[in-house]
């Protein structure tokens, strides 16, 4: 009884100093376990006289056990689990230390008492057919920490239940899905389905997205428009590379499936919004159609393409232009007729810093975000009205910068080749808007620099590349 109240005061300091709360909860059995002790010996020891030796018997038996519990709870909690630190070690978790806790007390018992040992084993096949599912669900959830097919915080698919596990005890596994829910699944159950692990044996998942494009569409050309689409999400891993593979020949369509990975799975209803939102962006401007089902009954007339209005409209647009609109009207009408018009969706690139250019865009609605890369600054926004490539289009000079659609976008294209053909037959006009180029880049460079002799320099330099590059 002496060890036993210097046990007490032992463990009760080591509650005080440790780290770890599972330390402090298991010591505190511990010493629960011992004051009983001390309690039934105190008893024994007053009123024992007044009692038959057969309960005695039985009181120093479970008194004896008591503190084999305490003792051996105790040591395996101080020997597996660090003290200064709260956390519990991968290969010792809650349940497997509890199991090995709960055979050592079996094993004490045969020793301390034959009469508690006979009693052991009734209560055990009693508690046995009576706890059966309990102890499936038990002994379901040791075989899950010990073979661990996933961990806390990992994404898995388990049955028809997708969700991020959140704890695994003795009885049920806890997963907690994307739309906020709490699956509770009892372990006898996990034990029997088919687990599949999202994070193992790597963080990025692949995931695919399926589209259909007309049969009059090469393939090759279908690919790299969707490649395209996919170097638009930002979702999307470089590596490992995203890839298009034609998945099937069907009714009414060719069937693409691209496939691509994310970093974690819990986005993943988002990467294939943003997948399937660009690649329908990419094959408007590529003119690709995603052909409607053969099914389809079409009632009534269809609406009709106004070529006139649209081709108002980009006149229009163009007119607003500060770099065209000094032009004649019908050299405006003239571009209109042969320039390509093309839509965006938010975030996507126009064009890319560095890359090839031959054309400029002029922005008929919404706004562009200019960015620097590859710190990604944006140094400016342009809104309806305004134009940016003017260089890449009068020079043939790589992009400068990247732009990228701010909200819905649509722009008008105008390319070299349409250039050279009116420098051919209104020479006068490009060498005004080449004028008008040179003196928004020397305004640009007087932001960086005070000599006005570099400016005219540089605009002479322009002036002469310009017309190289459209050969007038």
């Amino acid at each position: 009884m002496i060890l036993s109240i210097a046990a007490v005061a032992v463990m009760l300091g080591m509650m005080s100093v440790t780290a770890n709360r599972l330390v402090r909860r298991k010591l505190r059995l511990s010493v629960v376990l011992l004051t009983a002790f001390v309690l039934s010996e105190i008893f024994v020891e007053l009123w024992g006289g007044h009692v038959s030796a057969e309960t005695l018997a039985q009181i120093g038996a479970f008194a004896r056990l008591a503190v084999a519990a305490a003792i051996i709870s105790a040591s395996v909690t101080l020997l597996i689990n660090p003290f200064r630190q709260d956390r519990v070690p991968d290969r010792f978790p809650t349940i497997l230390q509890d199991a090995i806790v709960i055979a050592l007390v079996l094993l004490a018992s045969t020793f301390l008492s034959e009469q508690l040992l006979t009693t052991s084993a009734v209560s055990a096949v009693v508690l046995g057919f009576a706890l059966q599912d309990t102890l499936g669900n038990a002994f379901a959830g040791l075989a899950i920490q010990s073979e661990k097919p996933f961990h806390v915080g990992q994404w898995v698919r388990i049955g028809d239940y997708d969700g991020r596990v959140a704890e695994v005890t003795w009885r049920a596994t806890k997963l907690r899905t994307k739309a906020g829910n709490f699956v509770i699944l009892p372990n006898n159950v996990v034990a029997k389905e088919a687990v599949v692990n999202y994070s193992e044996p790597a963080e990025p998942t692949r995931l695919y997205v399926e589209v259909g494009a007309s049969y009059l569409v090469a393939p090759n050309v279908v690919k790299s428009a969707i490649g395209e689409a996919l170097r638009n999400c930002p979702l999307v891993l470089t590596a490992p590379a995203p890839d298009v593979v034609l998945a099937s020949f069907d009714a009414s369509a060719i069937t693409y499936r691209a496939r691509f990975w994310i970093q974690d799975y819990e986005a993943d209803e988002r990467a294939r919004d943003q997948v399937r939102t660009s690649i329908y962006y990419v094959f408007q401007r590529h003119r690709i159609e995603i052909p409607w089902p053969i099914s389809v009954e079409y009632k009534g007339e269809l609406p009709t393409i106004d070529a006139e209005a649209d081709r108002r409209e980009i006149d229009a647009a163009l007119a607003g232009t500060d770099l065209l609109a000094p032009l004649a009207a019908e050299i405006r009408d003239a571009i209109a007729q042969s320039c390509r018009y093309a839509s965006y969706t938010n975030g996507e690139a126009i064009v890319h810093q560095g890359d090839a250019g031959q054309s400029m865009f002029i922005v008929a609605g919404g706004e562009v975000s200019v960015i620097l890369e590859p710190g990604r600054d944006e140094v400016a926004r342009i809104g309806r009205g305004g134009y940016f490539g003017e260089m890449s289009l009068l020079t043939g000079e790589p992009r400068s910068a990247t732009v990228r659609a701010i909200g819905e976008t649509s722009v008008i294209e105008l390319n070299a080749d349409l250039f050279r053909r009116l420098g051919a037959e209104h020479p006068a006009a490009i060498e005004q808007m080449a004028l008008a180029a040179i003196a928004r880049r020397a305004d640009l460079e007087r932001l960086k620099s005070s000599t006005a002799g570099v400016a005219a320099v540089e605009a002479n330099t322009l002036r002469a590349r310009m017309k190289k590059f459209l050969r007038l």
